[in-house]
């Protein structure tokens, strides 16, 4: 809430559970007696900011009610598609892997998500200051708006017009094939996982102040772009290599 607010963005957040719908997410069609037609009633996910609260705790059907979303920017609901507002992006969080009550996500929703981070435990001060956080009631509604819808736009417009070169491309393509053809995976990184890191090193880039993208803003995301979209082999598996190793 606190990220969409400086954003000025429209935030909604769902805490997934078994019992959650695909309609609770992309919303149903209505029966309208006064005149018989069908009344769209939108879901969740028509907004700015999409949040999906431990996500693998739903079901795989509901899971998949934001396949199309998160790659179209479209919800389709009784043959009608709609444009979503923009800009719109979902974030999630997970339980760890193993967790009772918990779905493994499918590797086409895996593919979806740009990138994933590992928090882990705050240090000490950092939980300090959470706790601090709490007791003085640092609320959301304090925050002011920095950046303004079409600010973002227009930073967003920005990113995806800096430079790559051919050489950048070729270089993204050959990390991605190496990952396609290593005996420690048994699934590599698809053509959306390389434009995933195309898009990231723009935006590394951009944030380094330069209209162009260098090998080492390739280097710097690789890990966390393409970490959950591989598959580890039963034999890394049991060598007790991780993702990380093998990228």
């Amino acid at each position: 809430l606190s990220f969409a607010r400086v954003l000025g963005m429209d935030f909604k957040r769902v805490q997934f559970t078994p019992d959650v719908l695909p309609s609770d997410i992309v919303g149903f069609g209505m029966y309208n007696g006064m005149d018989g037609s069908m009344e769209y009633k939108p879901g969740a996910v028509v907004c700015n900011l999409f949040l999906a609260d431990e996500i693998n705790r739903t079901s795989a059907k509901t899971q998949s009610a934001l396949l199309e979303v998160m790659e179209e920017g479209i919800v389709t609901v009784d043959g009608i598609t709609r444009v979503l507002p923009q800009p719109f992006t979902v974030i999630a969080t997970q339980n760890p892997n193993g967790s009772v009550g918990t779905h493994n996500l499918p590797e086409s929703q895996l593919d979806r998500f740009m990138i994933r981070l590992s928090m882990g435990y705050p240090d000490s001060e950092n939980e300090i200051s959470i706790l601090k956080g709490k007791a003085e009631k640092n609320a959301p509604e304090n925050l002011s708006t920095v950046v303004s819808t079409e600010q973002f736009l227009y930073l967003k417009n920005m990113v995806n017009d800096v430079f790559v070169h051919d050489a950048i491309y070729r270089y993204i393509v050959g990390l991605s094939d190496k990952t396609r053809n290593n005996p420690a995976l048994l699934l590599g990184l698809s053509p959306r996982g390389s434009i995933a890191l195309c898009s990231m090193a723009k935006a590394r880039a951009f944030m380094e102040g330069r209209q162009y993208v260098l090998p080492e803003d390739v280097m710097a995301i690789f890990s966390d772009v393409s970490a959950h979209r591989i598959v580890l082999s039963p034999s890394a598996r049991l060598e007790k290599k991780t993702a990380q190793d093998v990228l």
